[in-house]
């Protein structure tokens, strides 16, 4: 299965219907609250060359994909759900 993470901050609503999408379809994943930890800000840029959350790292098969906001339809082909 691969490796989710994602960047959000408290009051992001499309954070909220990703997390809700990674909870409907029981897929594990890491948050990182990007509002309270500046490094991890930082590292978020750094991956995907954006402020806005959310970003969603997806590793797999060793490749770092980046989805930037809430694309289900990509998601979905990441995660290899229907």
């Amino acid at each position: 299965m691969p490796q989710v993470s994602i960047y959000t901050t408290p009051t992001c609503v499309y954070c909220k219907m990703a997390k809700e999408f990674f909870k409907n379809n029981k897929i594990d994943y890491q948050e990182i609250d990007v509002a309270t930890d500046p490094a991890k800000a930082q590292e978020m840029i750094d991956k995907s060359g954006q402020l806005g959350v959310p970003v969603i790292i997806v590793e797999k098969n060793g490749q770092e994909n980046v989805v930037i906001g809430f694309v289900e339809k990509k998601l979905r082909k990441l995660l290899d759900l229907k």
